[in-house]
């Protein structure tokens, strides 16, 4: 028989959240965003990030912001914080504003 290797985040916590991409029975496919954690609550996070749109009137560029709700695991609460760097990626519709679930944290909001 193969034993799954853990990997160092699993060893530590394991959650028993149905809703973890890790732990639970998430799937997570398609698009993937990185962006600063504007507003953290009990199970999700929004996720701020900016994009260049072209306007074809002006023939110039401006920046948009896009805000994202996304689901937070529980092996993941105490790590994320508001002003951090993270990873979060397409999920089946978890409720009606969160399609998405946090992946990974990239940087804190203290590292530059």
């Amino acid at each position: 028989m193969k034993e799954k290797i853990k990997t160092k985040t699993e060893e530590k916590i394991s959650c028993a959240d149905k809703q973890c991409p890790f732990h639970g029975n998430l799937k997570v496919r398609g698009r993937s965003f990185k962006g600063f954690v504007v507003r953290k609550f009990d199970r999700r996070v929004a996720i701020e990030f900016e994009r260049i749109v072209y306007i074809r009137k002006y023939e110039r560029y401006m920046k948009k912001k896009t805000r994202i709700h996304a689901r937070l695991p529980d092996c993941l609460k105490r790590e994320i914080e508001i002003g951090d760097y993270i990873e979060v990626k397409e999920c089946r519709p978890l409720s009606k504003i969160i399609h998405f679930v946090v992946i990974k944290k990239i940087k804190s909001k203290d590292e530059k």
